[in-house]
């Protein structure tokens, strides 16, 4: 089998803005390159909608809150990446792909092939496009998952460690919410 062309060069933000929903499934653009993002397993699926559910619930009438939904990073070189929780400004939701400046809080969930993207990389690009609020999720083996919250100090752009929650995650920032992930 040949991979595309578009699999082995840089594409531009017209580029992908001109590829159908279908086309943009199941992939996330790094530095103008396609990576092509692994199916989730039924327990990762089932932990993003139980926090996206609680947290929009939370949330109020100003924010919603989805699962892997297409996130524009920067324009040059593309970057586009899907989180697998987003809490965003609910007037801004037909704006596609959704901005960093609509975006309050980005949750990852890590599993077996993402852990040094969702640890490292993801946290760092998340923090240089100026999203306040990052949450890891770890699901370790035959346990409760763990919440490892951060918060963005707007003047290095860098993350400072929050609570580590396990079970229950009750937090007041960014607005009150509580989450029973012993539900999973």
């Amino acid at each position: 089998m040949i991979a595309p062309a578009w699999m082995h060069e840089q594409i531009t933000a017209e580029q992908y803005d001109s590829w159908s929903e279908e086309q943009c499934a199941g992939i996330e653009i790094v530095d103008g390159m396609v990576v092509v993002v692994p199916s989730a397993s039924r327990r990762h699926n089932r932990l993003a909608r139980i926090v996206a559910n609680a947290l929009d619930s939370a949330g109020g009438p100003r924010w919603n809150a989805d699962t892997d939904f297409d996130l524009r990073l920067q324009d040059v070189p593309l970057s586009n990446r899907r989180p697998d929780v987003l809490v965003y400004r609910a007037d801004t939701i037909d704006i596609m792909p959704a901005r960093p400046d609509h975006v309050l809080l980005v949750a990852e969930i890590v599993s077996p092939g993402s852990e040094s993207t969702d640890r490292f990389v993801k946290a760092g690009e998340y923090a240089r496009a100026g999203i306040t609020y990052y949450w890891r999720i770890e699901q370790p083996a035959g346990g409760v998952p763990l919440v490892y919250t951060y918060v963005l100090d707007p003047a290095t752009r860098i993350y400072r460690d929050g609570d580590v929650h396990a079970g229950v995650v009750t937090v007041s920032a960014p607005f009150p919410a509580t989450i029973d992930l012993s539900q999973l």
